[in-house]
């Protein structure tokens, strides 16, 4: 009996070693990255595929990651996190020019990759347009990263991350429509296409919708951090697989619902401790996925001198190379004639080199049946396309940056945002010595000492960050915009704190609209001047 039950937990023992060997390879490749200064220069995404093709060439093995995984475990997080993130406010300026990217761009891209494909590799139309499919889901997870760390502006964070949250349900529900042309089970019917198109994205985003503000609502009811927090899990999962379900995108549905959780129900629904509690748990998520996920695409990586494949592989980087600098500047110079966007070069030459093709591409890649018979052409063509982004795209991105003068190193910027936030922790341990609780069991002697100690420290950050502004009074737009979010969430508080006790029956939202168009918007406020920051 007991050998018997040995037995039955050999496998599982078996796949959790292989767990291990994944995560204690990435979290090397992260300690290593930071320890040793000219390896900070590498993105920690290329360094984790480098890591996993030398393992390969070792003959250390691992596990080949499934369609399925990438798609069901791995991607909603990753979707869920870069949403949550992401500021509408950033986001929303430029939606109609991410709409076209993601739409006419994926067409254009699609149409791009599988032309030249036809005519000069010998492939197939159906299979030329599948593989364009695939290769039209961008990842630029490094970029990403990069974009973040080097305090890139705020608009080029959100035209990259929007552009690739949506792309990647675009290209999807492209994919799903081609690979049943190229097998055979359907036909190319333009009508069709365009409504089913439109079905699954609005079904995808009908559930996203639902989802976001119905936990949004939900978790304004009660104030308990952990049920919190395990509800933005749980709802980055059941997006994506309700929406799937129904015949939707789940992509586009888990975008969604992070996006309104991570801009409204975190702001209506959780107090400060719990959103930052959550935006510090999704960060480890979005660290630990991609960590496993990079190293595994490393390891699928097979050296092939076969003429025919580097041809193909060859012929496919430059067309997504080609057709990204039509998307990108083409519809980017109607947009911007169009409708005044502003969207200039040098912006459009960094959403151009931050085209990386990833994860989502090998999964679409490897979801291909083995019946089709040019299915080894698909996955050389992908997987080679992948490769070859993610080593010379994502090693360039920063110098590319640089070049282009989109880094903005800002001393003062940073310092003054120090200072303002540790005025804002200083003003509230104040206010806390100044009430009758933070007396009780002190000697009056003590609490007076303490409360000086507290006044003096704030006078002189204020004395500092005063000095700042002399020097810099572009700084006190900050201060202003900073005040402007603390009234808006005072505001927010105090209202669900009012709706969880029954003093309010009124949804939230209603109390918050005229709030919203004067203070929480922050795109649509006019600039203060110095006086009237002053």
């Amino acid at each position: 009996m007991l050998l018997s039950t040995i037995a039955a937990t050999s496998p599982i023992e078996e796949n959790l070693q292989q767990f291990l060997l994944i995560i204690s390879a990435a979290l090397i490749v992260a300690t290593i990255s930071q320890i040793v200064p000219w390896l900070r220069q590498v993105p920690y995404t290329l360094m984790l595929v480098v890591t996993g093709m030398g393992l390969a060439l070792l003959d250390v093995r691992f596990f080949t990651p499934s369609p399925e995984l990438i798609l069901w475990i791995f991607l909603p997080p990753l979707l869920f996190e870069a949403a949550w993130n992401l500021n509408w406010q950033d986001l929303k300026r430029d939606l109609g020019q991410i709409a076209i990217y993601v739409t006419i761009g994926v067409a254009i891209t699609i149409g791009g990759i599988a032309l030249p494909l036809v005519h000069w590799s010998g492939i197939s139309l159906p299979v030329a347009l599948l593989i364009g499919a695939c290769l039209a889901a961008t990842d630029p997870v490094s970029v990403s990263a990069l974009l973040k760390e080097l305090g890139a502006p705020p608009r080029l964070k959100a035209l990259v991350e929007g552009e690739s949250m949506f792309n990647d349900g675009t290209a999807v529900v492209a994919f799903s429509l081609m690979s049943g042309i190229a097998m055979g089970t359907d036909s190319f019917n333009p009508q069709n296409l365009l409504v089913n198109f439109l079905t699954v994205v609005g079904v995808g985003l009908l559930v996203g919708l639902l989802l976001g503000f119905g936990i949004s609502y939900l978790t304004q009811r009660f104030d308990l951090p952990l049920v919190e927090q395990s509800l933005t899990l749980v709802t980055a999962y059941s997006a994506y697989l309700i929406a799937e379900k129904l015949g939707g995108s789940g992509v586009i549905a888990t975008v969604a619902a992070g996006l309104i959780l991570g801009n409204f129900g975190s702001r209506i629904g959780m107090n400060p401790r719990t959103r930052v509690a959550a935006s510090e748990f999704w960060e480890f998520v979005a660290f630990f996925a991609n960590s496993i996920l990079f190293l595994l695409i490393g390891a699928q990586f097979r050296f092939n001198t076969d003429g025919a494949d580097l041809a193909l592989v060859g012929i496919a980087f430059a067309a997504v190379l080609l057709t990204r600098v039509v998307v990108i500047y083409g519809l980017t110079f109607f947009n911007n004639r169009l409708t005044q966007a502003d969207i200039d070069l040098r912006t459009q030459t960094m959403l151009w080199w931050s085209g990386l093709r990833g994860g989502v591409a090998l999964a679409l890649a490897l979801s291909v049946s083995e019946e089709l018979p040019e299915r080894h052409a698909v996955l050389v063509a992908v997987f080679g396309v992948v490769f070859l982004t993610t080593l010379l795209q994502g090693a360039t991105a920063k110098p590319v940056l640089e070049a282009l003068k989109l880094i903005e190193v800002s001393p003062l910027r940073d310092r003054y945002l120090e200072l303002i936030s540790r005025q804002a922790a200083m003003s509230r341990v104040l206010d806390y010595l100044q009430q009758s609780a933070s007396q009780a069991g002190i000697e009056p002697a003590t609490h007076q000492a303490k409360v000086a100690t507290v006044r003096q420290k704030l006078a002189l950050l204020q004395e500092e960050s005063h000095k700042l502004c002399q020097q810099d009074p572009d700084l006190l737009d900050i201060g202003a915009q900073q005040l402007q979010r603390d009234l808006f969430e005072i505001e927010a508080r105090t209202y669900t704190e009012f709706v969880r006790s029954g003093r309010l029956t009124q949804e939230l939202p209603g109390l918050l609209d005229p709030v919203n168009q004067h203070i929480a918007d922050e795109s649509e406020l006019p600039e203060p001047t110095v006086q009237e920051a002053t």
